[in-house]
C-alpha cells in the first residue's frame, strides 16, 4: 500500500482483509522493522497512487518547500522533497516531572535501513532531554559527508540551536552539540508539531518514555 506518498505494509487478518482498530489501520515502513504505526485507513490507498500523489506534490507551495528545507516548521509529510540519499533521525526527550527521570528516544533512518535508541539519562529537565536526545542522534551519524535530516517537536532544542536563542541554561551542553553540527557538511535541524500524528516523531516519543518506564519498574 501507499502512505504519504510513501510504499508501506499493512497487516491483514485471517480473511486477508486489513487488520483494523478504530478506524486506524497497522501498516510498516519495512517488514523486518521492529515498530508499527497504526495510521487512519483513509491515509492508506493502492501502491499504484504513489505516482499521483508525487506528481500533486512537485506542484506544490515553493514557498513552503523552501521554508522547511530553512528549518521551519513541517507537517504532514516531513520525509517530502528530501535528498534520497539523506539520513533522517526522529528525536524526541521525555521527563517524568520537570526535573525527574528522564529518558531519550531516536528513530534513525537511511534508505531502508533503521536503528532505534531508547536510553535513560537519570534525573533531568525535559529541554535537556530533548537536547540529548539530539545529541544522541548526531554521535550516531559517522559518515558527516551525507546530508542529515535531524526532526524535533522541542521549540526550545530548535531555537537555542539555529535560531540564535540566548539560553539561561544548559550552555554546556548546547555548545557541545553545535561543535558537533558544525562538522557535517550539510546538516538541518527541521521542527515538527509534537503529537500531531508523525508517525516517526510518535516512535521517538515512545521510545523516550519506554526508558523512563523500563528504569522504574
Amino acid at each position: 500500500m501507499a502512505f504519504k506518498g510513501n510504499k508501506v505494509w499493512m497487516a491483514l487478518d485471517e480473511e486477508q482483509r486489513p487488520l483494523e482498530k478504530d478506524g486506524k489501520v497497522l501498516i510498516k515502513y519495512q517488514v523486518n522493522q521492529d515498530y508499527e504505526y497504526w495510521v487512519h485507513k483513509s491515509s492508506v490507498a493502492p501502491v499504484e497512487q504513489i505516482g499521483r500523489s508525487a506528481g500533486q506534490k512537485k506542484t506544490g507551495d515553493k514557498k513552503s518547500r523552501d521554508k522547511r528545507s530553512d528549518g521551519a516548521e513541517a507537517s504532514g509529510d516531513i520525509t517530502a522533497n528530501l535528498p534520497d540519499n539523506a539520513v533522517l533521525a526522529f528525536t524526541d526527550g521525555a521527563s517524568s516531572g520537570n526535573p525527574g527521570p528522564s529518558g531519550i528516544g531516536v528513530l534513525l533512518r537511511y534508505k531502508d535501513k533503521e536503528k532505534c535508541i531508547s536510553r535513560f539519562i537519570g534525573q533531568a529537565t525535559n529541554n535537556i532531554a530533548e537536547l540529548t536526545a539530539i545529541q544522541a542522534a548526531l554521535l550516531e551519524i559517522k559518515n558527516k559527508k551525507l546530508p542529515v535530516r535531524i526532526f524535533t517537536d522541542s521549540a526550545y532544542a530548535h531555537g537555542v540551536l539555529t535560531l540564535g536563542w540566548k539560553p539561561k541554561k544548559n550552555n554546556e551542553l548546547i555548545q557541545s552539540i553545535q561543535k558537533t553540527m558544525a562538522g557535517f557538511r550539510d546538516l538541518k535541524l527541521i521542527k515538527v508539531k509534537g503529537h500531531a500524528g508523525i508517525p516517526e516523531n510518535e516512535t521517538a516519543d515512545r521510545l523516550a518514555v519506554a526508558a523512563i518506564e523500563e528504569h522504574s519498574g
